[in-house]
């Protein structure tokens, strides 16, 4: 499969951030590694007194959301000095890669693996063998099926239905109960996008002013930029009504908005994900006189770093975190500018994350 059929991924460059590699020793696949103290004197709770090895196997491993997502795991490793060696794996869209890495990672001793199933259930059957064989496993983000305890010892979720309500509630402010809305998701079935529709219909069930255009439960993405620029110029080809659109990825979409241009068409109301881009693309609108309404959610990159924590912490005999649900909020609303406005910090990379809990510095080396 390609890789542009998985979203959100890390170069296994990532290895050489100065902040991972005070931590561990870190393999990344390409025989790099360093070694040094924890970058945390100040040990969490979550980190036990037994010294583990650990990998981190990634569907895919080639855009900005999973590089600064992974330089966050790698950041929260560092605080466990009794993680002792790390590595990563990039299954590079090939599901047969991403297992394969993963009964890799058990063939060489790792006694911790945290996964981001990109592939959904097709990796399902790795992770039980895993778990069978003694090693941690701890699934994140995206759902392979399967049962706690049974298939994996743990899955760190987040509930994309509330990001689907959120953003259904405020496409009734915007659009004033009245409008045509193009949703946009990633690969076909995935559990995200279709969990984010649900939302959305739990709350405009009772608007019937508004209605989705194009198909749904979502247009497929594949979570790429480019896809998203051709679905977005047959959608407006098609479609000569768009007053909204909502989707899970908002650096991709605002790679799109030249298709507006080209269309002769505004830019219409978007409810989405935090992105660097999309918000300096808003600001850069405003000041020319034609800005458009916004509304993101936190993109989560963060949301690794809960994934490691309880990984850690069942390996090393640690506290393990009680709530593994990593929550969804508001970031930014250009309407009533609660939590906060939508801002472009132009001390960042077009590419990075303003929701991101990195530092400045860490998240540029990310995305280098």
């Amino acid at each position: 499969m390609s890789p542009r059929h998985f979203r959100r991924s890390v170069l296994a460059g990532l290895a050489s951030l100065a902040l991972v590699t005070t931590a561990c020793t870190v393999d990344d696949g390409a025989s790099t590694s360093a070694q040094g103290k924890p970058a945390n004197a100040n040990v969490p709770s979550w980190c036990g007194s037994k010294q583990i090895s650990l990998g981190l196997a990634d569907g895919f491993g080639d855009n900005n959301w999973r590089k600064v997502t992974t330089a966050e795991a790698k950041a929260e490793v560092a605080k466990c000095p009794n993680v002792t060696s790390f590595t990563y794996t990039d299954g590079q869209g090939n599901t047969q890669k991403a297992i394969s890495d993963i009964q890799g990672l058990v063939a060489k001793g790792t006694q911790a693996i945290v996964v981001f199933p990109d592939a959904g259930q097709a990796v399902l059957p790795a992770l039980r063998s895993a778990y069978k064989a003694g090693v941690v496993t701890v699934p994140y983000r995206v759902s392979p099926g399967g049962t706690p305890g049974q298939d994996y010892d743990a899955f760190v979720s987040t509930d994309f239905e509330q990001a689907g309500v959120l953003w259904g509630q405020w496409l009734v402010k915007a659009l004033n109960g009245k409008g045509k809305v193009l949703n946009l998701g990633g690969p076909p079935a995935n559990s995200q996008s279709l969990d984010e529709y649900k939302g959305m219909q739990s709350v405009l069930k009772d608007h019937p002013g508004i209605q989705f255009v194009g198909t749904t439960p979502y247009e497929v993405t594949n979570w790429d930029a480019a896809q998203t620029q051709r679905v977005i110029t047959a959608a407006l080809a098609k479609n000569p009504e768009i007053d909204a659109i909502t989707t899970d990825f908002g650096a991709a979409l605002a790679s799109s908005f030249s298709a507006f241009t080209s269309a002769g068409r505004k830019i219409p109301a978007i409810a989405t994900e935090d992105a660097n881009q999309l918000a300096c693309n808003w600001q850069q609108q405003k000041d020319a006189g034609s800005a458009f309404p916004l509304f993101t959610v936190s993109s989560q990159n963060a949301m690794s770093r809960l994934a490691i924590d309880v990984a850690v912490a069942k390996a090393t005999g640690g506290v393990v975190p009680k709530d593994q649900v990593y929550p969804q909020t508001a970031f930014e609303d250009s309407i009533s500018g609660q939590p906060h406005p939508v801002t472009c910090d132009k001390g960042l990379p077009s590419d990075a994350f303003v929701s991101s809990s990195l530092s400045k510095a860490d998240q540029i080396a990310a995305l280098k």
